[in-house]
């Protein structure tokens, strides 16, 4: 009877931390990647242009950052449990405060916020990942992230469906969908309540230092591959259909799909190419999808509407770029994960915020410039096009970083 008690907060202690992890960033995936239908709507409502929208992201961003500052010692000082569980609730918040908002200022701050829950969950989920697959660390960052993937897969869809759905003899709209899709954070939440997870199994002396760590001259290269990686992932997630409907005057639904498609690919990524990063390394695998992602990026854009398909290529190529950096520091960081965690995430945060700034600056910019010469068709065309050339370029730019840093490595025999 005693070994049967013992055996039940076993069970308990393994499987819930891996269905908050699966089903964490499955919900993860719908915050973040419901915004490509969205933003043309929110645009139209408050009547903003693309700069503007640009800024909105990019300040939003600064609340991830925020979020992220401060995730790292929130989880030091009361545990990965508390960070959890804020984080899931700080988002079902911030769908409540979307749905109700009538203006633009009350909406941004609530955007804001649900950018603040993302920050949270980012790096608690980030951090409990790195705690609890100590085994096949590769494979598993890629399997929690396909998750991910699959979610993102059919977030566009999703969005643009209950966007245009009747409820109560009114449409539902983005506020309606963003409400509905934040409050399904619900689902995690309950788990996380009673979890038991994993503390962190390094000794206090045995913790590398944050000095140490941001002296690594390897630790800064990590930073800019992930940023890299991250500006562009997430670049063509908010601005694909975007581009699509006002550019070749795609249908929402069309558009959405077409994001769909970029994701399906994302999530197949993520499940397939964690068996060949376990294999061929994580820094040859850097080098190779990014450099894929960034040259079908380009293409994609060069060669118009007959090459959209290339996107979804891309987003096969971006798929590992984010768990395997996390895979590579969980294993080059072992007694200093959190702290690794949590300086490459905020950092990376604040090349996303200047990644989102500088997009939208380029789109609009571009766009004023072109249309001068060629007319305002021509100038919206070419000023997207800009951007998603900008987009290629930084994820070429995470490749030839990565081979950089598969040198630096190399001649310091401390390939991973």
């Amino acid at each position: 009877m005693e070994t049967v008690q013992q055996l039940q907060p076993q069970k308990k202690t393994i499987y819930l931390p891996y269905f908050v992890i699966f089903v964490g960033y499955l919900v993860f995936g719908f915050s973040e990647n419901i915004k490509g239908p969205a933003i043309p709507r929110i645009q139209a409502d408050f009547a903003i242009d693309e700069l503007q929208i640009g800024t909105l992201l990019a300040f939003n961003s600064l609340g991830f950052l925020l979020a992220c500052s401060f995730t790292g010692v929130l989880t030091s000082k009361y545990g990965i449990k508390l960070a959890s569980i804020l984080a899931f609730g700080t988002m079902v918040l911030s769908g409540v405060l979307i749905y109700i908002s009538n203006n633009y200022l009350f909406f941004s701050a609530s955007y804001f916020l649900m950018y603040i829950g993302n920050g949270l969950l980012e790096i608690a989920l980030a951090i409990l990942a790195a705690r609890v697959f100590t085994k096949n660390t590769g494979f598993m960052m890629n399997l929690s992230h396909f998750f991910y993937g699959l979610s993102s897969t059919a977030a566009p869809i999703m969005a643009a469906g209950l966007m245009g759905v009747n409820m109560f003899g009114n449409e539902l709209g983005w506020r309606g969908m963003y409400f509905l899709m934040l409050a399904l954070c619900i689902i995690p939440l309950i788990p996380a309540i009673y979890s038991k997870f994993p503390k962190d199994s390094a000794a206090v002396e045995e913790k590398i230092p944050l000095k140490v760590f941001l002296k690594d001259r390897a630790a800064w290269l990590i930073t800019l591959i992930l940023s890299l990686g991250v500006i562009a992932e997430l670049s063509i997630a908010g601005w694909l259909v975007n581009f699509l409907e006002k550019s070749y005057h795609w249908s929402s639904t069309s558009s959405s799909v077409m994001l769909s498609v970029f994701f399906l690919c994302f999530m197949l990524g993520r499940l397939l190419l964690g068996f060949v990063t376990d294999k061929i390394g994580f820094m040859t695998s850097l080098i190779i999808f990014s450099a894929v992602a960034g040259v079908a990026t380009i293409v994609a854009t060069i060669l118009g509407p007959a090459a959209i398909w290339l996107y979804a290529v891309a987003g096969f190529g971006i798929a590992p770029i984010y768990p395997t950096v996390m895979a590579l520091l969980a294993k080059r960081y072992p007694n200093g994960i959190d702290a690794a965690i949590s300086v490459t995430v905020t950092l990376m945060g604040i090349a996303v915020v200047i990644g989102n700034f500088l997009i939208g600056a380029i789109i609009d910019g571009s766009k004023d410039w072109f249309a001068s010469i060629y007319g305002n068709e021509i100038g919206v065309v070419r000023g997207f096009q800009m951007g998603f050339i900008f987009i290629g370029v930084c994820a070429l730019l995470c490749s030839i970083f990565s081979l950089y840093l598969h040198g630096y490595l190399s001649k310091r025999n401390e390939m991973m």
